[in-house]
């Protein structure tokens, strides 16, 4: 055991061990965590059930391993959230932006998230999904329900490491049809330790 911790140890030092990160997905229910989870995971597109109770995956992406928590969206649910914030890396908030009914909704979760102590030095990658369906709102659209319109940092490159900036950006994704959300991923694993 000891060995393979120096060898890691070494190959982190040049840069060739893969960063861990811990990253909870988000999100009011039916808004595609639980998709995503396994798209990333087996590349595969399957029917699920709600979420009922919290779900882990390792994952691999790039050089970042991911200890992914899929912890459900619906009301019940979402009250066990608070319970894996300590020593996250990374919040995947996601959002079906075809259902504009529960803009709202979603709103007030991402503010509590954003608003919470314990997350202050998250980044936050949200994801507004189902944009294969002709009515999902735009990004501007969804920038402006979700209250994001003048807070999102960028979707480049940029160094936050010296300041106080929590990076948040959203990105637009259709997770059915394989598309936005790699953007997503790599945008996100700049700000992994």
């Amino acid at each position: 055991m000891f060995l393979v911790e120096w060898l890691y140890g070494i190959l982190a030092m040049l840069g060739l061990a893969a960063k861990e990160a811990k990253i909870l997905f988000l999100g009011l229910d039916n808004a595609g965590k639980t998709t995503l989870l396994h798209m990333l995971k087996d590349e595969r597109l399957a029917q699920h059930q709600p979420t009922q109770f919290p779900t882990s995956e390792e994952l691999m992406i790039g050089k970042i391993k991911f200890t992914a928590f899929d912890l459900g969206g619906h009301r019940m649910a979402r009250r066990v959230w608070r319970d894996y914030y300590a020593k996250v890396d990374a919040v995947v908030y996601i959002v079906d932006a075809a259902d504009k009914e529960r803009f709202l909704e979603s709103k007030i979760e991402l503010d509590a998230l954003l608003g919470d102590e314990t997350l202050a030095n998250v980044p936050f990658l949200v994801l507004g999904n189902k944009i294969d369906i002709p009515y999902a709102a735009s990004e501007d659209e969804l920038r402006y329900h979700l209250g994001l319109a003048n807070c999102t940092t960028g979707k480049g490159r940029i160094d936050y490491s010296n300041t106080n900036i929590r990076p948040i950006e959203l990105f637009m994704c259709s997770i059915v049809r394989k598309m936005g959300y790699g953007d997503g991923f790599r945008w996100l694993s700049q700000y992994i330790k």
